[in-house]
């Protein structure tokens, strides 16, 4: 085998200007001559595991090839020298699943070797290896793990180990404003939008990292800080330019003025800290709770506990919102199946037809699933929504990878026809948390886009999501200070984890006039003092039975299986079903481990029940 020497390797492609087809696999040639290790075709003659120019269908649609393909190590795209390696990271993005998602996406473009990291539940990082680096003995160990020892790249920080300690600076952060006199509820406002913006700049929506170029500048020089925030923020909500950069539009509401809250010398050095993390690493699943946490001194003592996961989350979301979509994806996915069999053996107007045949049930069903609206009546900073929503767009990714497969284009994630924001419609009595919730839901999107190489959604990237409304979710008055029901917005399934209070406390902590109301709205339905958990499950009910919600997934106390608080099961399974339920289950309750009972019912159409991850037939009930 020939060899090179990274002397000569660097001398010969230091000033080597050849265009990137020209160039690129002689270069990835020589690497390996450097190396010592066996180029594509010596390695691999089949080029099914190592490869050139292995073809590879991208997200967007169309056929592509990623320049250098290792599997089970490496995606690897060239560009011409000193091109733009951002858009050539995106193409691979393109190109990841169909490459099966190998832990490391590589970009070059002959001076830089660029190493995206791309490990599930790891924090990705970035690595860059130049020519000058090759001359090191620790730049070749770095370059040979890329072919090697991908695992040497792997950040054993995760990206709940990353939120949390973003939560914990913003704290500072919060601290600081509230010193200054700073109304809590204007502070929460303008730190949820600094918090977007750190996000914004560090997945690169924002150019050039012109948000922490700003603190930077302003801790020189503290008097040009507010300054510089408010023509960003103003270029924010209607997009356009700030200096010789150019702005996206978000809106949103986030954006909806340019107030700005003045930060002294001590406070732009707490932010200049919380600016060096990686935001585009931050966790949407347990942010909101934490960052709750962070800027609220009551809840303080919380922010080392423990949180609700995105796995504790999606033990209810997935049996209630996404097992039917499931079985009807199987049998969808089978009869596409069958019709490509009958397509390949077709000809004329007969292929034509079940071309098209084909293409009209998948495209239905992916159109299908942006059309699922999903009701937590209880949203807090809406880790539920978010997690429904990221489950939708996986099942709607698979839909669009089989059309890949199947010779059609793939779809790009549009509104309509892939799942997005506007299909959750959330309940939430806090007006911070409220807010937050909203950018929980956006951040979440954001990243799945791009994450999965789609770039960004269509401008203004931010939306208003009138969807999430501010509001008692179980008791209204009305003019004339009657008690009323409050109407929550139709769907096809309510899920979410309503607040836990035992009946004897409700008086204490809601007072003798909502307590009364209460009693007197829902006395006909439900027993005096039933756990205050009972109240959403019994309004879910009532939707159910009014043909305005078919599903709901809903958490409760242990206490909701006896006493009075067990009038409301049996009224559920007087009219409809429990198709799924856990009896006795840990959760995170104010950063505390409690024991909760999770209930999935229906109007009785589920055929099968699951209790305790045991399945029954659908001839008795769960009690």
């Amino acid at each position: 085998m020939v060899t090179l020497t990274p002397q000569a390797f660097v001398d010969k492609w230091r000033h080597v200007e050849l265009n990137e087809r020209a160039a690129c696999q002689e270069h990835f040639i020589d690497l390996c001559r450097l190396l010592n290790h066996p180029t594509p075709v010596e390695a691999d003659p089949t080029g099914a595991n190592f490869a050139f120019e292995y073809g590879a269908a991208k997200q967007a649609g169309g056929q592509g090839f990623a320049d250098v393909f290792k599997r089970s190590c490496f995606g690897w795209e060239y560009k011409g020298k000193h091109a733009n390696l951002d858009k050539a990271y995106a193409q691979l993005l393109q190109y990841r699943s169909d490459l099966l998602n190998p832990p490391l996406l590589v970009v070059c473009d002959m001076d830089r070797i660029v190493v995206h990291t791309n490990f599930t539940n790891s924090v990705k990082q970035t690595r860059i290896i130049t020519l000058d680096d090759l001359l090191k003995p620790d730049g070749l160990n770095t370059l040979r793990a890329i072919f090697e020892q991908p695992d040497f790249f792997k950040s054993d920080l995760t990206p709940e180990q990353v939120t949390r300690e973003a939560a914990m600076k913003f704290a500072g952060l919060a601290d600081q404003l509230r010193a200054y006199g700073a109304d809590p509820q204007a502070a929460a406002h303008f730190l949820i939008r600094i918090l977007f913006c750190l996000f914004a700049e560090d997945v690169r929506l924002l150019p050039d990292q012109i948000f922490s170029r700003i603190v930077e500048h302003g801790r020189q020089k503290p008097a040009t800080f507010g300054q510089a925030v408010k023509l960003l923020f103003g270029a924010m909500a209607r997009g356009g330019p700030f200096g010789v950069d150019e702005i996206p539009h978000f809106d949103g509401h986030l954006f909806d003025d340019d107030v700005v809250l003045e930060l002294d010398s001590d406070g732009l050095d707490v932010l200049a800290k919380v600016a060096t993390l990686d935001w585009s690493n931050i966790e949407p699943s347990i942010f909101g709770t934490l960052f709750v946490r962070s800027l609220d001194p009551a809840l303080r003592a919380q922010l080392g506990a423990q949180y609700t996961s995105r796995e504790d989350i999606t033990l209810i979301v997935e049996p209630v919102l996404m097992a039917p979509l499931r079985r009807k994806w199987a049998t969808i996915k089978q009869q596409a199946l069958d019709l490509a069999a009958q397509r390949k053996a077709a000809a004329g107007a007969k292929k034509t037809k079940l071309d098209k045949q084909l293409r009209d049930l998948l495209i239905g069903f992916a159109t299908e699933l942006a059309t699922i609206s999903v009701l937590d009546p209880a949203c807090g900073s809406g880790n539920f929504l978010y997690i429904s929503l990221t489950l939708l767009l996986e099942l709607w990714k698979e839909v669009s990878n089989l059309l890949a497969e199947l010779d059609f284009p793939r779809l790009m994630p549009t509104p309509d026809v892939a799942p997005s924001p506007a299909q959750l419609h959330g309940i939430e009595i806090n007006e911070y948390v409220h807010e937050l919730a909203h950018t929980t839901i956006w951040i979440g999107y954001i990243q799945w886009f791009v994450q999965n190489g789609f770039g960004f959604p269509p401008e203004p990237v931010l939306r208003p999501l009138d969807t999430i409304q501010q509001m008692d979710a179980i008791l209204a008055f009305d003019k004339q200070s009657k008690p009323i029901e409050p109407t929550w917005p139709k769907a096809n399934v309510i899920v979410g984890n309503p607040p836990f209070l035992g009946g004897g406390k409700i008086r204490g902590e809601l007072g003798d006039k909502c307590t009364e109301a209460l009693f007197k709205l829902y006395g006909d339905r439900l027993p005096n003092f039933s756990d205050l958990v009972c109240y959403w499950f019994e309004k879910a009910r009532a939707m159910i039975e009014a043909g305005q919600v078919k599903r709901a997934g809903l958490l409760a106390t242990q206490a909701i299986r006896a006493g009075a608080s067990r009038k409301v099961l049996e009224r559920i399974n007087q009219s409809g079903n429990m198709f799924w339920a856990q009896s006795d289950r840990e959760w995170i309750l104010d950063g505390a481990a409690v024991r909760v009972s999770m209930v999935g019912f229906d109007g009785g159409t589920e055929e099968m029940q699951i209790l305790d991850d045991h399945t029954t037939k659908n001839d008795a009930t769960i009690s």
